[in-house]
């Protein structure tokens, strides 16, 4: 087994933040192309919206297995096999013409997408500890946030240059070229491999199912995520199609969505040590505020495209900053098996995001500012329902540990004094 030389602990470290990213770029650079490819494939904007979840499915799904398979074979090896598949894939659906091919190569993006966030992930949890672990931990979503920012506005010039095929010629050559760089200076960050038993596995995965705080912490997350989600399935059709603006201008405007999230992980960094309590009902309240107000706008003043993103940015600036702050608490949730717990996370989060997500989309059929305002608020009053619940259940494990009755799972005392002190 080859481990990370400690020489190269550096470069792999920036390699492994190079690829967390790795799961909205496969989601945010062919948005501005939406339009262009359901023209070109002659399939509705449904079917093209559904790439996306399908993508999301497969990819939450697969990150709730891959964890274990992780920690009992290692990192290194399953993760540059699944580069290369995930390149070949993006190569074959730049070269197809069949929606079906479109699908079957976005299930193989979801599976190798999933091996290669939760290893990479898992990567932190095998090589730090302590202060130096809730350091890297708290960039997770601002590193994961340049997607949106950047893969958009990419994308917008790449389907301007080369059509929609750029964007998917675009994945395939990233992710080899990152593959290149693994293969010479990274290794398996895993020293000692646990013993493959279904049985221990599985009982490990119900442990942490049965933890209620954990549990309603990848709602939250879910809820925070699908904003952005919906906001990128929806924002290019109105864009093109009411506003009548080209995909550069989709792209552009998903940058400024994206700049947003990443600003809200960025002030969620810089007061990581306040109490969940306090800091969190004050972004969920602000959202409110802000989501009414654009459904009020929407209504009764004017649509166009700078009533639009103002509003869709302040509520990403809040959707980034809880949703940092929640997926700090739930990887800190859980000590040891970090494949597991880094999959579990990682794939709730995209499977709660799939089914809102998809559940907002053909039940409101976004087709305006007004709808898409409708969904935001609908977003955020469940995120305030689930953050109450997700309080009582801490605070009730909290208090059973108080009395010396036995937890399933590591206590949420542990996560909140190391996240959030």
């Amino acid at each position: 087994m080859r481990l990370i030389k400690e020489k190269n602990r550096g470069i792999a470290t920036v390699l492994a933040f190079a690829l967390i990213p790795l799961t909205g770029l496969a989601t945010d650079v062919y948005l501005p192309s939406l339009p262009a490819m359901a023209a070109d494939l002659h399939v509705s904007s449904g079917a093209i919206q559904n790439t996306l979840l399908v993508f999301l499915v497969t990819a939450g799904i697969s990150q709730l297995f891959v964890g274990s398979l992780l920690d009992s074979f290692g990192r290194f090896r399953i993760s540059i096999a699944a580069m290369l598949l995930f390149s070949l894939a993006s190569f074959v659906i730049a070269n197809t013409h069949s929606i079906y091919v479109l699908f079957a190569m976005r299930v193989v993006h979801g599976i190798t997408v999933a091996i290669i966030a939760v290893g990479k992930r898992a990567y932190f949890l095998d090589t730090f500890e302590g202060e130096k672990l809730r350091s890297y931990t708290s960039l997770f979503s601002i590193v994961w946030a340049t997607a949106p920012i950047v893969a958009p506005f990419i994308g917008g010039y790449l389907q301007a240059a080369f059509g929609w095929h750029g964007s998917f010629y675009f994945l395939g050559f990233f992710t080899l070229a990152i593959l290149g760089l693994d293969l010479v200076f990274g290794g398996e960050s895993l020293k000692t491999l646990s013993p493959f038993k279904p049985a221990a596995i599985l009982n490990t995965y119900g442990s942490m199912l049965k933890t209620r705080d954990y549990g309603m912490s990848m709602i939250i997350m879910g809820l925070s995520y699908s904003m952005l989600m919906v906001y990128g399935m929806t924002s290019p059709f109105i864009i093109e199609h009411v506003y009548r603006c080209s995909p550069i201008i989709t792209g552009y405007s998903s940058l400024l969505s994206g700049v947003a999230l990443m600003t809200g992980g960025i002030i969620s960094k810089s007061i990581i040590h306040r109490p969940l309590d306090r800091k969190i009902p004050v972004a969920m309240g602000l959202q409110t505020v802000v989501a009414v107000a654009l459904l009020l706008v929407s209504v009764f003043y004017l649509s166009n495209l700078y009533t639009l993103l103002p509003f869709v940015m302040l509520l990403n600036v809040g959707a980034g900053f809880i949703f940092n702050n929640i997926f700090s608490y739930a990887l800190g949730r859980f000590h040891g098996h970090g494949g597991i717990v880094s999959g579990l996370t990682g794939g709730g989060n995209f499977v709660i995001t799939s089914f809102f997500s998809y559940g907002i989309v053909n039940t409101l059929v976004i087709k305006n500012q007004a709808a898409l305002a409708v969904a935001y608020l609908v977003f955020v009053l469940l995120g305030i329902l689930s953050f109450i619940l997700f309080q009582r259940y801490r605070y009730r494990g909290t208090a059973r540990l108080a009395t010396g009755e036995k937890a399933a799972t590591a206590a949420p005392a542990v996560a909140e004094a190391m996240y959030t002190h």
